[in-house]
């Protein structure tokens, strides 16, 4: 069985958008990001996107848009030397009642039988206290937060203290070269790549 690091879209690796990524035109993606990625291409971990996307449930986006914008972001990772093994979105509305929804673990759980990944030995990332609570309910090894995307204001709520304690990073590099430090992928490290703690 296969380790993973499970990330989230919005926040993570892509801007956030008030009212929603609703096209291929609202996606801003984070160079960190990229970098980061691609310095880790080669670990024995899968690296699996899981991402809610209410906007489909609400009637705003639809749901080949959603996974158009996913097939060019994955794209462009792989083109910048990055690598994602798999995607899996939610697409309901909160008030669907779900089991996929984050902070549900229904993503992860789906990913881990799909990939055979053994999710003790797993990680979380994400800029929201309800992937901090998806990771946990999913019994991963450790539930990151992310101060990019909604993080800073998540931390601000009363149920980041009740959450706590789990590990705070500014952003996807700073998170992944604490965890991966020393790793040299292609001649490049995340020496290099900045936005280090």
């Amino acid at each position: 069985m296969h380790p993973a690091i499970f990330l989230d879209r919005d926040g993570v690796l892509i801007e956030n958008r008030p009212n929603y990524v609703r096209s291929w035109d609202d996606v801003d993606i984070y160079a960190q990001a990229m970098d980061a990625l691609a310095a880790i291409h080669a670990i024995p971990y899968k690296v699996i996107i899981v991402t809610n996307q209410s906007g489909i449930g609400r009637g705003l986006i639809p749901a080949s848009m959603v996974e158009s914008i996913n097939c060019r972001l994955v794209a462009a990772i792989e083109a910048a030397g990055g690598r994602i093994d798999a995607v899996y979105v939610c697409p309901h509305a909160p008030q669907a009642g779900c089991d996929c929804r984050k902070p549900r673990s229904g993503l992860l759980l789906r990913a881990a039988a799909d990939h055979a990944i053994d999710l003790k030995r797993s990680i979380m990332i994400g800029d929201a206290l309800t992937d901090v609570a998806a990771g946990r309910a999913a019994e991963v090894s450790q539930s990151i937060l992310l101060r990019s995307g909604r993080g800073r204001e998540q931390l601000q709520l009363p149920d980041a203290i009740a959450l706590q304690p789990f590990p705070v990073y500014d952003d996807l590099a700073s998170a992944l070269h604490a965890l991966f430090d020393g790793v040299w992928i292609g001649g490049s490290s995340f020496d290099q790549i900045g936005n280090n703690e």
